[in-house]
C-alpha cells in the first residue's frame, strides 16, 4: 500500500517533550530529516481542506490600518496617515490595532484546524511547548508550511510590518531584510511567563489573536524604561499589536486566568545582524521605506 505524504507525516513518532526541552541531538535530526515530508504534507492538507478553510488575506486586518497602508504604498508621502494610528506607550514601543477583532474568529478557526491537522509543528524552543506554539517562517524546520498561511505571513511582514517599522525606526534600514516568526500561547499552569529579556531582532511585532470575549487576567508585557528607571506594564486587547525595537528590555508576566495567543514577528539583517547600539537616527526617504528588500532570504534562525 502506498501512503500519501500527509498520511506519512501523521504517522511520524514525535520526539518527547523532555527531548525537545533539552534540545537533544535526536530532535534536530527528526526535524531536519522530515522537513521536506512535513512541508509537502501541509500542502496536501490544505488542498484537502480547501472547502473548509477561511481565506487568509489583509481583509482580516483593521480597516483604518489597511486603508492607510494601501495609500502609503501608492504614495509614500501619505505615510503620515499610518503614523497617526500608532501610539507610543513606552519609549520606542508603539501600540496599535492590527487585526479587525470581529474577523479574528476566521483566523482562529483556520489555526484551530492547523492544530488539529495532526502534522508535527516545531515549537519555539525555550519559550513555549504546547499545541499552539509553532514556528511560522520557512527558515525554521517544522514550520507551518501551508501555502495560504505562508502567503498571509509574507503579507504581514512585507506589506505592513517592515515599512511601518522603518517609519518609526529608520535606522533599521539595511537590518530588516530577514524575517522570523512564531506563535505563542499562554495559559495558567503551563508556560505562563517570560523573564526579562531583549530580542535578537532589529524590531519586533507582537500581535494578539484573542477574539472578543476571550478575556484573560495577568499576562501583561512589562517594558523597562531604563532612562526613567521605571516599568510600563501593557496589556493586549483583541487584535492589538505592540511594535518595538528588539533591544528594548521586556518581560511577560504570569497569566492568572484565561488564555492568550499571539504571533511574534521579527526583522533583522543578514545572518542575524542588528543595528549598532549607537545608531539612533538616520535620514531615509519615504520612497525607500515603502519597498521590499531584494536580498534573498538566508537560512539563519535565532532558535
Amino acid at each position: 500500500m502506498t501512503f500519501t505524504q500527509l498520511q506519512q507525516a501523521r504517522a511520524l513518532d514525535l520526539p518527547s517533550r523532555e527531548a525537545m526541552l533539552h534540545r537533544a541531538p535526536s530532535v534536530q535530526q527528526f526535524w531536519s530529516s522530515n522537513n521536506e515530508l512535513l512541508s509537502n504534507a501541509w500542502s496536501e492538507w490544505e488542498a484537502s481542506e480547501k472547502d473548509n478553510l477561511f481565506t487568509l488575506d489583509d481583509s482580516l486586518l483593521d480597516a483604518k490600518l489597511r486603508s492607510a497602508v494601501t495609500q502609503a504604498w501608492e504614495n509614500p508621502e501619505k505615510e503620515t496617515e499610518v503614523k497617526a494610528l500608532l501610539e507610543e506607550v513606552s519609549p520606542d514601543v508603539y501600540q496599535f490595532q492590527f487585526f479587525d477583532p470581529e474577523r479574528l474568529v476566521e483566523l482562529r478557526a483556520y489555526l484551530e484546524k492547523v492544530w488539529d491537522a495532526k502534522i508535527a509543528l516545531r515549537p519555539p524552543y525555550g519559550i513555549v511547548l504546547n499545541r499552539r506554539g509553532a514556528m511560522l517562517d520557512k527558515r525554521s524546520e517544522g514550520y507551518l508550511a501551508a501555502p495560504s498561511f505562508q502567503a498571509f505571513y509574507r503579507t504581514m511582514l512585507d506589506t505592513y510590518m517592515r515599512p511601518i517599522a522603518r517609519l518609526l525606526f529608520p535606522e533599521i534600514m539595511g537590518y530588516d531584510a530577514q524575517t522570523f516568526g512564531f506563535s505563542i500561547h499562554y495559559q495558567p499552569n503551563t508556560d505562563t511567563s517570560i523573564r526579562p529579556h531583549t530580542d535578537a531582532s532589529a524590531v519586533t511585532l507582537n500581535i494578539n489573536l484573542n477574539v472578543p470575549g476571550e478575556t484573560f487576567t495577568g499576562s501583561t508585557v512589562d517594558f523597562y524604561d531604563v532612562k526613567a528607571g521605571k516599568v510600563n506594564p501593557l496589556t493586549f486587547t483583541p487584535g492589538s499589536a505592540m511594535l518595538h525595537r528588539g533591544n528594548v528590555p521586556h518581560a511577560a508576566q504570569p497569566i492568572t486566568s484565561g488564555e492568550r495567543t499571539n504571533f511574534v514577528l521579527w526583522l533583522y539583517g543578514n545572518r542575524g545582524q542588528m543595528p549598532p547600539q549607537s545608531v539612533k537616527s538616520v535620514d531615509v526617504d519615504a520612497l525607500e521605506r515603502w519597498t521590499v528588500p531584494s536580498q534573498p532570504q538566508d537560512k539563519f534562525a535565532p532558535f
